[in-house]
């Protein structure tokens, strides 16, 4: 009920800022992946992720990680791609090796902080608007997407 709820309230706040405020003037393509991060967050977290960062970067890496987060025991940096429409290539053939690689040096920062026992892995989550609703997007979740080194 409380995601629900946090998911109800944020929608709310959308709708208010679209009113309120100018006009978002970022690309189309912008816009529609941070919507497809913020409904990747609340997907994740109703399969019981607790996220513990949203769009992480470091100083010493070039790269982002878009959310981070717990999967019972094992922390998962996820990779959110977010796409209109389903073509001859998969959202989440998108991370390629350059990716990865950026996303490996990003998450060997973070884990820098946390203990070294610590067990992790990279997940891809690949969302998808249709012509039906933006607010129904399809979700395909893929644990453990590539490997660690």
């Amino acid at each position: 009920m409380p995601a629900r709820l946090t998911h109800a309230l944020v929608a709310s706040l959308d709708w208010l800022a679209d009113r309120i405020l100018p006009p978002d003037n970022n690309p189309a393509r912008h816009q529609i992946g941070r919507r497809g991060e913020e409904n990747a967050y609340f997907y994740l977290r109703k399969l019981g992720y607790v996220i513990v960062a949203r769009n992480y970067r470091s100083h010493r890496h070039h790269g982002e990680i878009d959310l981070i987060g717990w999967d019972k025991n094992v922390l998962c940096f996820i990779e959110v791609k977010t796409r209109t429409a389903r073509d001859m290539k998969p959202a989440e053939a998108a991370v390629n090796l350059a990716k990865q690689d950026d996303l490996r040096a990003v998450a060997g920062d973070y884990l820098r902080h946390v203990d070294p026992s610590c067990q992790w892995r990279f997940d891809v989550i690949s969302v998808y608007y249709g012509a039906k609703s933006d607010r129904d997007p399809e979700f395909e979740l893929f644990k453990n997407a590539f490997p660690l080194a």
